[in-house]
């Protein structure tokens, strides 16, 4: 017999990010076999990134009003397809496990129709004739297929056309690249690639920048104590290269004005040999505490933890170099945030840009005379990025646009502005521009 162990607890934690809107990354939890554990960490992702998907072929082959099934039974029919179509699992295995999940939820006629729906479904499949969204609206049509709402892939194409935009909707479906940050730089890189592989993960440095790690996998990386240690951090390149776009040198007097966790502020220490001074701001206790702890782990004396809100916030200094990584959509970190692209709406990009207008207007208060000011997000959204540097520069006439060129590599400049797509370049997608202050 199955075990629906995982499809049960899967089943559970999906009603919870449906009804409550939990957040599918802070369900899991420690009270269950590491195995149970990773598979239904699998099905809430997968079936929550592919929902629209899933259930345009659960209609297509379900007899009566998919909208009126039992929330479980409906769970359980994403679980089987997603099994079947997006993982290819052996069928005989996918569809008994669903069929015993049913049982172990509801009754022997959930059972069965669930048997049934995932047959037909598999035949279907296995002939090459599943069937397309086809309702004349492209737009719509990529956002079934994709698992998308529709109001965004309707801007995608108007901006990068069809192309380019079933590129991004794939690269945002796929699971989540991993790359870690070695503390140790580049002269470390060997040591730790030999350690990783001690621990059975495959490990190759980046190619966009010598101290990153592309990793195949992270489990075995949390439970061995490397990041508590120090010795590497769990970053995105396409994040660690901000802080090169910012470039952070000894001695001098850094801001990070939205730096929880940590991440960048630590980095940018590192880079600057833990000479001068990172002041790290967040507005959450919390979060603030998340960065001492980032700080001590990598032995830094010079990042300096603010709980403020940077928008009140007074300095009795100005800094060399200000960096605003700026809450945004995350519209570039879809494959990592697999409830992300629910949660966003078009007026809530318009709210975005009012608060990151107030933030870079506060941000500047804090660069002195000829310093620079760093603007980035993890967006893919003109709205968020370079219209809100235009907009800027548009208030702020004592500020001007300098390129990143020579601070990342050739790939990522666009024009003068750093760009990292994940369909172009395999990265998370960010942004970032270097606004520097006349000298006065």
């Amino acid at each position: 017999m199955a075990d629906p162990t995982a499809r049960v607890l899967a089943v559970q934690r999906l009603l919870r990010v449906e009804a409550e809107g939990a957040h599918v990354a802070r369900l899991a939890d420690g009270a269950h076999p590491p195995d149970v554990s990773r598979r239904a960490v699998d099905y809430v992702s997968g079936v929550t990134r592919q929902k629209r998907w899933l259930d345009f072929l659960i209609a297509e082959f379900y007899r009566g009003d998919v909208e009126g099934l039992d929330p479980e039974l409906r769970q359980i029919l994403r679980i089987g397809t997603y099994e079947l179509i997006e993982r290819e699992v052996a069928p005989h295995a996918a569809v008994n496990e669903a069929v015993e999940t049913a049982k172990a939820l509801l009754h022997r006629g959930a059972a069965g129709l669930t048997n049934g729906v995932l047959r037909a479904l598999d035949r279907a499949h296995r002939a090459g004739a599943l069937p397309d969204p086809d309702t004349g609206d492209l737009a719509n049509d990529l956002a079934v297929r994709y698992s998308h709402p529709t109001w965004p892939v309707r801007r995608w194409l108007d901006r990068w056309g069809e192309e380019a935009t079933r590129a991004f909707l794939a690269a945002s479906n796929e699971p989540g690249h991993f790359t870690l940050r070695v503390t140790g730089g580049a002269e470390a890189v060997p040591g730790v690639i030999r350690e990783l592989a001690d621990l059975g993960v495959e490990a190759e440095p980046s190619e966009w920048t010598d101290d990153f790690l592309a990793v195949d996998r992270l489990q075995p990386i949390l439970r061995s104590g490397l990041l508590d240690e120090g010795t590497v951090a769990v970053q995105d390149v396409a994040a660690g290269l901000v802080v090169h776009v910012l470039d952070p040198q000894p001695e001098e007097r850094i801001l990070d004005a939205a730096a929880a966790p940590g991440g960048k502020a630590v980095y940018a220490a590192l880079r600057m040999h833990d000479r001068g001074e990172v002041a790290a701001l967040d507005v959450s206790e919390a979060k603030v505490g998340l960065i001492a702890g980032a700080a001590r782990r990598h032995g830094l004396s010079i990042v300096r933890p603010v709980k403020a809100d940077l928008t009140t916030w007074e300095s009795d200094a100005r800094f060399d170099r200000v960096l605003l990584d700026a809450p945004c959509s995350g519209s570039g970190v879809l494959a990592k945030r697999a409830d992300l692209r629910w949660r966003r709406s078009p007026e809530g990009l318009d709210e975005l840009a009012e608060l990151q207008d107030a933030l870079l207007d506060a941000a500047a208060r804090h660069v002195r005379p000829g310093g620079l000011l760093v603007y980035s997000t993890c967006s893919v959204e003109a709205e968020e990025n370079d219209d809100r540097v235009a907009a800027f520069l548009s208030r702020r006439n004592e500020f001007r646009l300098e390129s990143v060129e020579g601070l990342v590599p050739d790939a990522l400049v666009d024009d003068v502005l750093y760009r990292a797509l994940p369909h172009v370049h395999g990265t998370d997608g960010a942004f970032a521009a270097r606004l520097r202050r006349s000298p006065d």
